[in-house]
């Protein structure tokens, strides 16, 4: 069967450059509406994963997202926000990008197209069999993603990928992938709009579904959150507030005691 890029497709809109500005936001606006349900259509293969990540994660693995250019950063983001969200180690969640750090702000040239490279980034957080990979990449066929999980794949380490392609080579070298079907882009070719979108409403489900597995959250409370900013503090003490009956000045004592939301419920006692 031959292999066809659905996100380099010819656009579903011509003479972009002839449409007046409210035209472009709506029809933009047109094409946003369909990912969600894009994705919906990809929770039966979206499940499967997730309870692996959550099932390594339990026993002491490490979940990471390997991509490049807009995927890369994506994960990247994911990974970065898993920290003071759900209060866990940031070697937990880890993103990686081909062309390093330097490529989260500015293209690396031609850092996606190594084929050893995201295997030699992996190998520097001593990546073994008790982790999970996930490989990302809007065509599915980028080769620094695609040779990274052949690797992980010799080497018995259990990987997915989130694509927007059918029956890609990175499909196939993944043992869950994620399949989301988005169609054409507004611009042509340009996979940071639909598939991007697609992508990091992907990676939301993962990450929160896993976090609450773990049991991060309480009733819909992010308990465990980092309080790194006066708006956090304040949610806290909100929480506590709600939670414990207590006064304002209480519950700002008692998380500058404890530290977070959970050990204040933990150690509370009136």
């Amino acid at each position: 069967m031959t292999f066809i890029k659905i996100t380099e497709q010819d656009s579903n809109y011509n003479h972009l450059e002839k449409m007046t500005l409210n035209e472009l936001l709506t029809n933009i606006n047109n094409e946003d509406k369909t990912v969600a349900f894009a994705v919906e259509k990809s929770l039966p293969q979206i499940e499967p994963l997730t309870a692996k990540v959550v099932e390594k994660l339990k026993n002491g693995g490490r979940l990471f997202y390997i991509g490049a250019g807009t995927s890369g950063r994506l994960g990247i983001l994911d990974a970065s926000e898993c920290p003071p969200t759900f209060g866990v180690p940031h070697e937990l969640v880890v993103g990686l990008i081909a062309g390093g750090d330097f490529a989260i702000r500015k293209a690396v040239e031609f850092a996606e197209d190594s084929t050893t490279q995201g295997w030699e980034d992996l190998q520097k957080f001593s990546i073994s069999k008790n982790d999970i990979v996930i490989g990302l990449a809007a065509s599915g066929t980028t080769p620094y993603v695609v040779s990274t999980l052949k690797k992980c794949h010799e080497n018995n380490i259990l990987t997915g990928c989130i694509t927007c392609n059918k029956k890609s080579p990175l499909a196939e070298v993944s043992q869950f992938p994620i399949e989301v079907m988005v169609g054409p882009e507004f611009v042509t070719g340009s996979s940071r709009m639909k598939a991007g979108t697609a992508q990091k409403m992907v990676l939301n489900i993962i990450s929160t579904a896993t976090m609450i597995q773990l049991g991060k959250v309480k009733g819909n409370k992010m308990v465990d959150m980092q309080l790194s900013n006066h708006k956090l503090v304040e949610r806290g003490e909100k929480m506590l507030i709600t939670e414990l009956n207590i006064d304002q000045k209480t519950a700002s004592e008692l998380l500058q005691k404890y530290g977070n939301v959970r050990n204040v419920l933990l150690n509370f006692k009136k």
